[in-house]
């Protein structure tokens, strides 16, 4: 297992960060971990990196101990913090070949890691006169250097623009061929093109864990009607299997229901039977937006 996560808690003064929160991330896995804002994502992320201790609880990395074993954990993880903090000033294989000796690794390996994450176009540069999607190269390139089993990339792709956000994801998903990844993002959409699992975290606890496809594809399905008037929603909840009635705007209906039979069929009879008059029927798919709302609100 390349982490195990047990009972972990961080408390702040009387503030909860992370409450009796645990996981496990398997090797070669892409995990994407999701929550809003303030939900002890980073935290998590520190704690795992060995930059913050927990209150309680204890959390492998590879094997070794956070607590007891931080050199270890260090050697073996590649971390790109939230804000990607870098020295501007120096050129690109300067600041690489300065972790480079931090690590005690060839130099060879520079090169290596500047092939790969697509540097060779900018690496004589000096760091701060790259876009931000290269500036987020460098620092996945450094966090590549040491060849770690496990990279723990904390919203790798914030600030970036859509062209840059398509050449981070494809290779954070190179990467991902080779490496367990553990990823957080406040973009849904990079989570359902790169990751195997998501877990999802609100005011410090877990409220899902789940593989991708099985979190969207799930029993609960959504069908919109719009009818020719106004339909009482108490009405509209004598339907088999509806779970919530949601009138969207004017008269179309939002009809969740809890089960993966198609209930379109049965919505056109119920109105048939009830002399209401259909004007469009679809089946909407839950995304994983809709779900990650339905969690954290």
């Amino acid at each position: 297992m390349s982490i195990s996560v047990s009972k972990i808690s961080k408390t702040y003064d009387d503030q909860h960060a992370l409450k009796d929160v645990s996981f496990e991330v398997k090797q070669g896995e892409i995990v994407g971990f999701l929550g809003p804002n303030g939900a002890g994502k980073s935290t998590m992320m520190k704690i795992l990196t060995t930059y913050l201790d927990a209150s309680d609880g204890t959390a492998l990395v590879n094997g070794f101990d956070v607590n007891s074993q931080s050199m270890d954990v260090q050697r073996s993880v590649g971390y790109l913090p939230e804000h990607n903090p870098l020295y501007l000033e120096m050129y690109v294989r300067e600041y690489l070949s300065f972790n480079a000796q931090v690590y005690k690794i060839s130099k060879s390996r520079i090169e290596e890691v500047i092939q790969q994450t697509g540097l060779l176009p900018e690496s004589n540069k000096k760091i701060n006169q790259l876009s931000k999607g290269y500036r987020q190269r460098v620092g996945l390139a450094c966090a590549l250097l040491h060849d770690p089993k496990v990279l723990i990339l904390d919203e790798p792709t914030t600030g970036l623009d859509p062209n840059q956000l398509v050449e981070i994801r494809e290779l954070i998903k190179s990467v991902g061929k080779e490496k367990t990844v553990f990823l957080s993002t406040h973009i849904m959409q990079e989570v359902e093109a790169m990751c195997d699992r998501v877990i999802i975290i609100n005011q410090g606890e877990i409220v899902a864990d789940k593989n991708l496809n099985e979190m969207i594809d799930q029993n609960d399905q959504i069908i919109e009607v719009e009818f020719d008037y106004r339909v009482e929603d108490a009405f509209l909840s004598k339907l088999d299997h509806i779970k919530q009635v949601k009138n969207i705007y004017g008269f179309v209906y939002h009809l969740t229901f809890d089960t993966a039979i198609d209930m379109r069929p049965a919505v056109f009879d119920f109105a048939h039977d009830n002399q209401l008059k259909i004007l469009q029927l679809s089946r909407k798919n839950k995304d994983l937006e809709s779900l990650f709302r339905e969690l954290t609100n």
